[in-house]
């Protein structure tokens, strides 16, 4: 315990699993939340005078079952290993950590998602700006960046860190900007400062100077960076060569999406429950690097129009040769993550069976390479060049691996014949030394004519002869006596004990040369994470731009037609997501929509709600992030401007926990987007002054449209949805604001939506029609309908009040049916009606019962 407590203290946030025989235990509180995660017993032991300690443990060989639901349960988790063999110690074993997992940091495939990076993110706050680095220990991936507060939630709300490192002094500013269910850990003031970090940078790379990777002039990008390695020898990972180079995220190369943008627009999670995120469309990837390339091409869109028309032509050349497409998508699913795959042999953690699978990964690297140079596309055909077969490491592990190698070093069985001539002996004797028994039993029993003569083993003695007492006058001189038994008795000879000391000794010592060889193919394997991580990266992109090519061709995408132009010109545009949840049978309805700065800049969208206005806002933004991803888009035709920012504003969604309405989210996202625009912004608002009075809401609405109109620098394209018909006023008095309306088609008291965008403004808002619909009670439906009317009934502004209060009121009595017996019986029958769960037909048939009562 003396040595537990001594170790413990070192890693004061971390739970401590402490190896002892073959179990990690845990103790104390450690002990009490490790039997809560894991489900696990938790015991109670004393220790000599001590009171009783909290005691839970599993057994080692389990460690990567149970580390993974520590970590996940937002864990650091601090691993102490026996340093030295308890046989050939006196007292008690050396002990320390090898390696502290925490949520950021972890090379185990249980904690890892496959198609998920699992980034650590370091943040410094500066002054009016932020700086963050991400790092993916897994692949080797060092990202950073500096901007405003705004820019770096975008950034961390896009790649989705699992662990936040930063300063002690500023968790004020993290909490301020950050959400407070995140896993984090603060690290000394002194870390994050300029010199510490510049000069951890260029010790780590071997450098003079950062310029080589563009990162010279970014201070807090710096010394978030510099925060991030810090806390790798903190943690023991100090095997980090894999971590080649750090790339800086440009923000002036990517679409600006706001962090209410992309939740929005569901890119990468549902809003609800059950929803269906734009991945989940796109995403027809074969390998993990490929899905997490695709997680960041859709919330990094591309703003450089000749990188999205040299994606655009990969997908193209995929899309019209189904065939070659095939042959390649065939090899991509032999391919396993090479990026963690060439991570683990850069830190030694590589096991048998990896290795396998990374000889399987190279060996489809040259008929993938092969494909592409004879395609006649420049694109495709420098996508090849890059590609590394790798060869004299492809022969070097076919040569020495075996095929069925284990998955444990300590199992043996990794190093095929004939690579070491000591190790094939040693094997033979550990595996072929029953067969020598066999034959020294067969030789005794001819010399010596004992025919019940047997060879057997015993922990105590060892290998031992027995002999029957029937026999026993037969045993020659040179045996010695070990044990007389009832009817028995036990020898051993010189020969015998020689041969069992080898055959003991062997299997430890094959094993232990087994483990050289193979360590030192990890150490030449290591000579190649350069190249292997190049392949990667564009194994990852070819799978991206295949994946496209799929999806195109399934759902008759076409391609985007890129310019310069301030225009987005779509022509039968649809919903990526919504046509695909469809029901059987069931098409989607496509739309128009044609935007630019001088004729339609604003198109203000009104019909009722459910006829598809959302959908229509929403499937324009998603065709524009498509395009400049660079994948087909869904529509017939489109031509679209370089978009540089889009902005949505569309559903509420109240963040009561800090004490925030409907209204008040409503607004901070609309100011967000009016101090943020730019020339070739697209705008997109649904719905906005709902969360207020009417009155209000139209007078925001009218201010905000106005202001995007008149914009003394520039002409953001917006789409503003809205149920204030009133809006539809603003057409005539502005030359860039067009009214549209989805339709619908009235049919007796029935609603049928059309889906159709038409030009010109709609009267109507349908709602009381869609309540039906939605199965509201039809007392409340009928007295909303008659609320309607009379309001309706005259629109003069100043006189609203007086109509509020002549709306006729709920509370008369039917005296009238006091004056005739038939009404009497009339009153009786809808008495009894209960208007709320009757049906239509059961309405009529009534509505014909009473009417044969007034006949009468």
């Amino acid at each position: 315990m003396k040595q537990y407590n001594a170790i413990k203290a070192k890693y004061p946030g971390a739970l401590l699993l402490f190896r002892v025989g073959d179990f990690y235990e845990t103790f104390g509180e450690d002990a009490v939340k490790a039997s809560k995660v894991l489900d696990i017993v938790l015991t109670k032991r004393a220790n000599g005078a001590a009171s009783h300690i909290e005691l839970a443990g599993f057994p080692h060989h389990s460690l990567d079952t149970y580390l993974p639901k520590l970590v996940r349960a937002g864990n650091r988790v601090a691993i102490c290993d026996q340093l030295e063999d308890p046989k050939s110690v006196k007292g008690i074993v050396k002990r320390g950590v090898t390696e502290l997992v925490t949520p950021g940091l972890s090379f185990n495939d249980n904690v890892l998602e496959q198609k998920r990076n699992n980034y650590l993110c370091s943040l410094f706050f500066g002054k009016d700006q932020v700086g963050a680095a991400f790092l993916d220990l897994s692949t080797g991936e060092f990202l950073t960046a500096e901007g405003s507060a705004g820019y770096i939630d975008k950034l961390v709300q896009g790649l989705m860190p699992s662990e936040f490192i930063y300063a002690k002094n500023q968790r004020t500013q993290f909490e301020a900007h950050f959400r407070d269910d995140y896993n984090t850990y603060t690290i000394d003031d002194w870390v994050y400062a300029f010199d510490y970090g510049y000069e951890k940078l260029t010790n780590h790379f071997g450098t003079n100077n950062l310029k080589g990777y563009g990162i010279e002039e970014m201070q807090l990008g710096i010394v978030a960076a510099g925060g991030i390695l810090h806390y790798l020898e903190d943690t023991e990972h100090k095997e980090v060569s894999h971590i080649a180079n750090i790339s800086r995220i440009e923000e002036d190369k990517y679409v600006w999406l706001d962090k209410f943008t992309i939740r929005n627009l569901e890119l990468i999670h549902p809003q609800h429950q059950g929803g269906v995120p734009l991945i989940d469309i796109l995403d027809h990837t074969l390998t993990p690097m490929g899905g997490r390339l695709m997680k960041r091409w859709l919330v990094l869109p591309l703003k450089e129009r000749n990188r999205i028309e040299e994606r655009l032509s990969v997908v193209d050349a995929f899309y019209e040769n189904p065939e070659l497409r095939d042959q390649i998508a065939e090899h991509l699913e032999q391919i396993n993550d090479l990026e963690r795959l060439i991570s683990k042999v850069a830190v030694g953690r590589i096991n048998p069976r990896e290795m396998l699978q990374l000889r399987k990964s190279l060996e489809n690297i040259a008929p993938i390479k092969a494909y592409l140079e004879n395609t006649g596309v420049k694109s495709l055909e420098r996508l090849a060049d890059q590609l590394q077969p790798c060869q004299k490491l492809v022969d070097r592990i076919v040569a020495e691996v075996k095929d069925d190698a284990p998955m444990l070093m300590h199992q043996g069985g990794i190093i095929k014949e004939g690579i070491d001539k000591e190790l094939d002996e040693l094997r033979k004797i550990a595996f072929s030394g029953k067969d020598y028994l066999i034959q020294i039993q067969q030789r005794e029993i001819e010399n010596t004519g004992i025919s019940s003569l047997k060879i057997a083993y015993n922990k105590v003695f060892g290998y031992y002869l027995e002999v029957s007492n029937t026999h026993k006058s037969k045993v020659p001189e040179g045996w010695i006596r070990k044990q007389t038994l009832v009817n028995a008795e036990r020898y051993i000879t010189e020969e015998l004990k020689t041969y069992e000391e080898k055959i003991i000794t062997a299997e430890d010592q094959y094993k232990v040369i087994e483990q050289r060889l193979f360590q030192e193919l990890v150490a030449f394997a290591g000579d190649y994470v350069g190249q292997i991580q190049q392949n990667a990266r564009f194994i990852a992109t070819l799978d991206c731009l295949i994946s496209f090519a799929i999806v195109a061709r399934q759902n008759n995408y076409c391609r985007p037609e890129m310019s310069d132009k301030m225009v987005i010109d779509i022509h039968e545009g649809r919903h990526p997501v919504i046509e695909q949840q469809l029901p059987v049978g069931e098409s989607y309805v496509p739309n128009d929509v044609s935007l630019d700065d001088h004729n339609h800049q604003i198109l203000i969208i009104t019909g009722p709600n459910m006829a598809g206005k959302s959908a229509l806002l929403r499937q324009t933004a998603l065709i524009v992030l498509m395009a400049q991803m660079g994948s087909y888009v869904p529509a017939s035709k489109a031509n679209l401007g370089i978009t540089d920012k889009v902005f949505t504003r569309v559903g509420a969604s109240d963040n009561l926990s800090k004490g925030e309405s409907t209204f008040m989210v409503e607004m901070t996202e609309t100011a967000s987007i009016l101090n943020n625009l730019s020339n070739r912004s697209l705008v997109l608002m649904d719905e906005i002054g709902r969360g207020t009075s009417t009155y209000d809401g139209i007078s925001i609405a009218w201010s905000i449209v106005e202001y995007l109109h008149n914009h003394k620098k520039f002409k953001p394209k917006t789409l503003f949805a809205t149920h204030y018909h009133e809006l539809n006023q603003l057409e005539e008095d502005f030359p860039a604001i067009k009214n549209y309306n989805v339709s619908v088609k009235e049919v007796g008291d029935k609603v049928i939506f059309m889906r159709k965008l038409k030009r010109g403004g709609s009267e109507h808002s349908f709602g009381i029609h869609v309540a039906q619909m939605a199965g509201m009670p039809n007392q409340v439906v009928i007295r909303a309908a008659e609320i309607m009317q009379h309001l309706e009934k005259d629109k003069i502004r100043n006189k609203s009040d007086e109509k509020i209060k002549s709306i006729p009121k709920n509370n008369y009595q039917m005296t009238l049916f006091e004056a005739d017996p038939a009404f009497t019986e009339i009153k009786e029958i809808l008495e009894q009606t209960d208007i709320n769960t009757i049906s239509p037909v059961e309405a009529l048939l009534k509505l014909n019962e009473i009417k044969g009562k007034l006949k009468k």
